[in-house]
């Protein structure tokens, strides 16, 4: 038997921070690099337990498809992006509004703090699929006395893809912490590329063979 211990020094653990941001737009050959990434909001919705009852009592119960959206908040955004947001660049500097907009695939890293200085320490990748932004309101405004950087933001909805062995999902997340270093080295030359690679998102179905790898 094992006794339960509170707050030792290697759980004290934080999530925080919103870094390394990587857009892969449909249908594009490479993923670009998201600057100005200032957050990304995950929210999943659903799930709901619709009661049934027969007999006068309860019978039990359906539960409802889970959902995976969110919102992106950033200073700034890739020329890539503008078709996602339904804007196409017809010739260089024109660009005309409410097009179709293009699906797209995202990675975001977060990283993973003690607090109280014990081991721990890494980061989260998160991998999100089949994603589409909702058109969304830019506020400009005077600049004054105290100026403040305009900041963008969107909704974004998911349509989840075939992962073997579970539910299709939009949402894979990997913790640097548990797998290992060569699993995780090889995930971010194909996420982020390298010299000679270019930089792609891999499909739920790989990313799972390749950290189930020893």
């Amino acid at each position: 038997m094992v006794k339960l211990i509170w707050d030792a020094l290697d759980d004290r653990l934080v999530e925080t921070g919103v870094e390394k941001g990587v857009l892969f737009v449909e249908g594009a050959t490479k993923g670009v690099a998201w600057n100005g990434l200032t957050g990304v909001t995950e929210t999943p919705s659903g799930a709901e337990t619709t009661d049934l009852y027969a007999d006068n009592q309860k019978y039990g119960g359906l539960q409802s498809a889970e959902k995976f959206g969110g919102t992106i908040e950033a200073y700034t955004f890739p020329d890539e992006w503008m078709e996602c947001d339904g804007s196409v660049e017809v010739v260089p500097g024109l660009v005309v509004g409410q097009q179709p907009r293009k699906s797209f695939d995202m990675a975001y890293r977060t990283n993973i703090e003690n607090v109280a200085g014990g081991a721990g320490s890494g980061y989260k990748i998160h991998l999100a699929y089949g994603c589409k932004a909702a058109p969304s309101e830019r506020p400009y405004k005077t600049v004054n006395d105290s100026p403040e950087a305009m900041t963008f933001s969107w909704t974004f909805t998911t349509t989840p893809i075939a992962l073997d062995g579970h539910k299709p999902t939009a949402l894979l997340t990997i913790n640097s912490t548990k797998v290992t270093p060569t699993a995780l080295t090889a995930l971010e030359k194909i996420i982020y590329g390298d010299a000679a690679t270019e930089p792609r998102m891999p499909t739920p179905n790989e990313v799972v063979t390749l950290i189930g790898t020893p």
